[in-house]
């Protein structure tokens, strides 16, 4: 598959390599999720740039070192002794800094902490010694999303305060996703749109992975994931111990439970025994950033009116129907998991169509808030899709169904008639139903 937009970061990225090469050297870091891109979008800003591109994988130090030296001298073309530490080699590339102007990518950047934790005071360290006086563009990147945030945000890290510019990549657009389906299959439903949106969350690799093999119907979507030899079999998995650690456990029943529909923090906790679990669901979504925490729209932040869902689209569908059926797939009945997910399909893109629209609107930039509404108790009057205009005028009240034959237009009337008189008195209100013909 073709390398697809991240316009913005490329420019991003080059305007700081600019300033690194005519002013003096610059630290870029670079998160987000595994499988995001973030490789690519470096390799692709810097293409006609002198790259120095060092891989932190779990070896030791002196062993990592030996192919880091050999990286340095066949890119910057300089004779490069004999180094046991990354540290020694990381004052080297900056004394080579003084002479020469050139890229300096470090990637899985966190991995260091597994190898030797000192190295980020050691790197501080050179960093303020150097960074005035030399010409590198920076940058470090890293999949373990918390880790990286702590490195370079934490005030008791050494890298605290040095990065220049932190960059975070989100999953594809709507509007690219549209694109990569039109140049792969031009023939393309709106079905099989949703579908790929339902099934990766945007994720450049999983939408590779599903054109190169030429997946691109529903159909062949889901069999291709369900495969003995799939990567998505595994990946959430993967995914979620990386960036976890070794205490996954509780933390993966949380997300199951979200992920079944048990949305508020008591059911959620019924369902782990009564275990109290206030301070998980915070670090799920203010370190990990794997769920989040809805409202409905207007209502204040301390409210206790509260639901939690996964935020990643691919780990939702993951944990509904990999992980919840792996005693099939440890039976090597695929075509079970298959057929379950088929017949389950249009009932679970229902939701997932929900989200597409509320993405869809909100890469429009013509909104100031976009959510749902609820009434505190009970589910009566419940509004899939309420957006406030950039001008605080007018408001947006929106129902999704997959088909509109579903729709029932006086239904939506009298929840905008308690609308009105609940939050929206002072808004121009305009009311629709968006289907998947308006994908």
């Amino acid at each position: 598959m073709k390398f697809y937009n991240r316009t913005k970061e490329i420019a991003d990225l080059q305007r700081i390599r600019e300033m690194s090469y005519n002013d003096h050297s610059k630290l870029t870091v670079l998160t987000g999720r595994r499988r995001i891109g973030k490789t690519s979008l470096i390799l692709n800003a810097l293409k006609d740039e002198t790259i120095v591109y060092l891989f932190v994988s779990r070896k030791s130090e002196a062993d990592l070192c030996k192919g880091f030296c050999s990286e340095i001298e066949k890119r910057l073309s300089v004779f490069v002794p004999k180094m046991n530490s990354f540290i020694e080699i990381f004052r080297f590339l900056l004394e080579q800094g003084k002479a020469k102007k050139f890229s300096l990518v470090i990637d899985e950047f966190q991995e260091f902490i597994n190898i030797n934790e000192s190295i980020y005071s050691e790197i501080q360290n050179y960093w303020d010694q150097y960074r005035t006086t030399t010409h590198i563009n920076f940058i470090v990147s890293g999949s373990v999303y918390s880790l990286m945030i702590k490195i370079f945000q934490d005030k008791k890290e050494p890298l605290f305060g040095r990065a220049d510019a932190m960059m975070k990549l989100a999953p594809f657009t709507t509007s690219v996703l549209k694109e990569i389906m039109s140049d792969y299959k031009p023939d393309y439903t709106n079905d099989e749109l949703l579908a790929l949106y339902t099934y990766t969350g945007g994720v450049p690799k999983y939408v590779e992975l599903l054109v190169d093999n030429k997946a691109l119907t529903i159909h062949k979507m889901i069999k291709y994931i369900c495969q003995s030899d799939s990567p998505f079999i595994d990946e959430g998995r993967n995914l979620l111990i990386q960036e976890f650690g070794k205490k996954y456990g509780n933390y993966f029943s949380i997300l199951d439970a979200i992920s079944s529909g048990m949305n508020t923090q008591s059911q959620i906790e019924a369902f782990m025994g009564e275990k109290s679990i206030g301070g998980q669901l915070n670090k799920l979504e203010t370190i990990y950033e794997v769920i989040k925490k809805q409202r409905p729209l207007f209502a204040k932040e301390g409210s206790q009116t509260v639901r939690y869902e996964v935020s990643d689209n691919f780990l939702r569908f993951w944990f509904r129907y990999i992980e919840r059926n792996r005693t099939l797939i440890e039976l090597g009945n695929y075509e079970g998991l298959s057929k379950l997910i088929n017949d389950d399909y249009p009932t679970y893109s229902g939701k997932t169509l929900e989200l597409y629209f509320k993405q869809k609107l909100q890469e429009s930039f013509e909104y100031r808030a976009i959510g749902s509404w609820w009434e505190p108790k009970g589910d009566q009057n419940e509004v899939d899709i309420v957006a406030i205009t950039l001008d605080n005028k007018k408001a947006l009240v929106a129902e999704v169904k997959r088909q509109k034959k579903n729709f029932k237009p006086q239904l939506l009337e009298s929840k905008i008639e308690v609308l009105k008189n609940k939050v929206l008195s002072k808004y121009e209100i305009n009311s629709l139903c968006l289907d998947i013909e308006d994908m």
